[in-house]
């Protein structure tokens, strides 16, 4: 169960500062910890450093390997932002276009009002539209659903509050944030995600699932759950093949670490966007019962580590996955880890606690990060 590292024959780059204390992280996610498996990158000016610890298959005890694909969960809604974004600069859309505008009728009762809603509140998560993935009960009823059916389970429910008055984070509002890429663009998500941002930065183990496509493509690990049950002795499921029409634009990717950081370095390094549209990325607002000193701005999230050291980017889980990509403001430098679980033992109460310790690792201020002023 080693640590892959710099100067092994698993490895690539140069070890460099920081690298040390990140590599010491991933062995005690695993021997300390207990996650099966975990995969992490830095890419900065001087190249890429990766190392993993532990299992991608506990039957086979096959090491973790560093081109593993993995479901990056909610860090699919970066992507959806950043190409409603891109359309936004061709002058397609505003961020103040309404979801009745673009969607008519679609949003509407139980306190929904679809011409109260904006873009920009679908993408910061004002909107106070419920998240259909709070009713489990209803995503459980078929084989897969419709973006359609999973804004009516959420529409079944009450409104968390009146558009523009609070924030709460909700999937549905990037499933109408998708359905509105496609209205504007006359064509599927999937296609403008791949021929905006994956094919021109060459993300070669990025993609959207089309349809219910439950196969999540070689290489991988195993993604092991516990359907998020805090009880270590709940029984471990395997859900490698998983049916992702559920979450979809808000959470149904798949990606691998370098494609990660090189999609995060591109985004914060000011290639995806113009200025105007990435000041608008990160115009963050407060955030409410979600993670620990975190502000959102439009599909990416700001984090203030214990250490002072901010830092940009998101964080996804789905079942048997936990993965976070996080980095300098300008992009320099950018960490992306992910553990083939959805628990985390030990000294972390969860794999917030853990990823928490690897951003400071790798980018922290032994790593060279500067405190914030805030």
């Amino acid at each position: 169960m080693g640590v892959h590292m710099a100067d092994d024959t698993s490895a690539t780059g140069v070890t460099r500062e920081g690298d040390t204390a990140v590599r010491q992280v991933l062995d005690a996610a695993v021997r300390e910890g207990g996650v099966p498996g975990i995969l992490a990158e830095i890419r900065d000016g001087g190249g890429q450093w990766y190392g993993t610890a532990g299992a991608a298959d506990t039957d086979t005890c096959r090491p973790r390997g560093h081109g593993d694909r993995f479901r990056i969960g909610s860090i699919t809604k970066t992507f959806t932002a950043t190409v409603l974004l891109r359309l936004v600069a061709e002058g397609r859309l505003t961020l103040e276009d309404t979801v009745e505008r673009w969607l008519p009728g679609m949003v509407t009762g139980n306190g929904h009002d679809g011409s109260a809603v904006t873009v920009r509140r679908l993408l910061d998560h004002t909107s106070g539209i419920h998240s259909h993935t709070n009713d489990q009960p209803a995503l459980s009823r078929q084989a897969s659903y419709t973006p359609g059916e999973l804004v009516a389970i959420a529409l079944s429910h009450p409104a968390d509050f009146p558009a523009g008055t609070g924030w709460a984070y909700s999937n549905t509002n990037y499933v109408l944030a998708g359905l509105i890429v496609e209205r504007v663009t006359g064509r599927g998500l999937a296609e403008e995600i791949a021929d905006r941002l994956v094919r021109p930065l060459g993300l070669t183990g990025t993609s959207l699932p089309l349809g219910a496509d439950p196969d999540l493509p070689a290489p991988h690990a195993r993604h092991y759950t516990r359907l998020f049950s805090p009880d270590p002795g709940a029984p471990v499921h395997d859900a490698t093949e998983l049916e992702t029409s559920p979450y979809w634009a808000a959470g149904g990717m798949i990606s691998t670490v370098s494609d990660l950081t090189r999609f995060l370095a591109a985004l914060l390094g000011g290639e995806l966007l113009g200025p105007e549209q990435q000041r608008e990325m990160l115009t963050m607002v407060p955030t409410a019962d979600w993670l620990p000193r975190a502000s959102y701005g439009l599909g990416l999230s700001r984090l203030v580590l214990p250490s002072g050291v901010p830092v940009w980017g998101m964080g996804g889980a789905l079942f048997g996955s936990w993965s976070y990509v996080y980095g300098t403001r300008d992009g320099s430098r950018v960490v992306a880890a992910n553990i083939n679980a959805d628990w985390v033992r030990g000294r972390w109460e969860d794999p917030v606690g853990l990823f928490t310790d690897l951003l400071e690792a790798g980018l922290g201020p032994a790593a060279g990060g500067v405190q914030s002023l805030d």
